[in-house]
């Protein structure tokens, strides 16, 4: 069995090896090539911990899998260590037998960055120009620093709910050499492209701070409850996701129809647009929505990739197990 740890996953793992694992599968998953197993997420009764487990089987990558992990909301503040935790285990679809065991903290915040990218390359309008991010914690950052490779933006404005924040996403727009501004929430009608990455359990983002023709990635609810954005805004745009039941059941779709304001079959997979057979954006007015509710799948792909990197370069460990 091949160990990769945590440690070794910065050095190897890139923005683009997880954009393309991450394209790729979704495209798979559209194509019946790849399909998820449902998710068991609990609450464990220590430490207020969530823990749970996503997994899948790509049968066109030929990788079988799952990852372990969850939320220890404790652990920054009493421990010095980042809150979110899991690892990735890869079998043989052959056999059956343990394949790998890859560190999976670093990869999840690169495969959820690269999901909401991937909206990006395959819906924003070609001549974005503004970028907006809903949201400035940890994740937020790896979430600009790979959507501002998709389209030449010119400014970065953002808004978050601890204005004290700001100065993380204000870095990365700073390191890319564009200028960034703080706005309200009713400033985001200036932007092309708005990235909403919260933990939020109400809405921060309204319909009516959405302008004609705007992509929207929502990227932070994944549970029961969440909610980032107004359900309007589903009711207005074309609603785009990772996986149409989990859309519908955890993700930022639940609200919207749980409310009547659309169906089931008004949400979309992105790999259909990434395989060509939805057309995605139809008109420069239309304003596109991706609600990325993070598969199991997406942490398989970039356990391979990596996977496959640590044997090339000679980082990987290999245990008799």
């Amino acid at each position: 069995m091949i160990i990769v740890p945590e440690r070794e996953i910065a050095d190897l793992m890139t923005r683009e090896a997880a954009f393309d694992a991450v394209e790729k599968i979704f495209g798979a998953m559209a194509a019946g090539d790849a399909y998820n197993f449902p998710v068991v997420r609990e609450a464990i009764g220590h430490e207020d911990a969530l823990y749970g487990f996503k997994g899948g089987f790509d049968r066109a990558g030929l990788t079988l899998g799952l990852k372990a992990g969850g939320y220890w909301p404790n652990n920054l503040e009493t421990k010095g260590i980042i809150n979110h935790q899991s690892t990735v285990f890869l079998f043989d679809p052959d056999t059956g037998k343990a394949k790998a065991m890859v560190g999976g903290n670093l990869l999840t915040a690169l495969r959820t960055a690269a999901a909401s990218s991937v909206s990006i390359k395959h819906l924003a309008r070609e001549d974005a120009k503004v970028i907006g991010m809903v949201g400035a914690g940890h994740q937020a950052t790896f979430q600009l620093r790979q959507a501002l490779e998709q389209r030449p933006f010119e400014k970065v404005i953002g808004w978050n709910y601890h204005p004290d924040m700001l100065p993380n996403i204000e870095k990365v727009a700073t390191e890319a050499g564009l200028p960034f501004e703080a706005v309200e929430l009713s400033g985001m009608t200036e932007a092309d492209v708005i990235i909403s990455i919260t933990s939020s359990f109400n809405a921060s983002l309204m319909a009516d701070h959405v302008s004609p023709g705007t992509h929207v990635a929502c990227m932070g609810t994944d549970t029961i409850g969440k909610q980032e954005v107004e359900p309007a805004l589903l009711q207005k745009a074309t609603v785009f996701t990772d996986e149409v039941a989990q859309s519908i059941s955890i993700g930022e779709a639940q609200h919207a129809v749980g409310q009547g304001l659309i169906s089931e079959g008004d949400v979309h997979q992105i790999g259909a647009v990434i395989n060509g057979t939805h057309p995605g954006r139809e008109s420069a007015d239309q304003i596109t929505l991706f609600d990325g509710t993070g598969v199991g799948l997406q942490d398989l792909a970039v356990a391979a990739s990596v996977v496959d990197m640590a044997v090339a370069q000679g980082k990987a460990i290999e245990v008799d197990f």
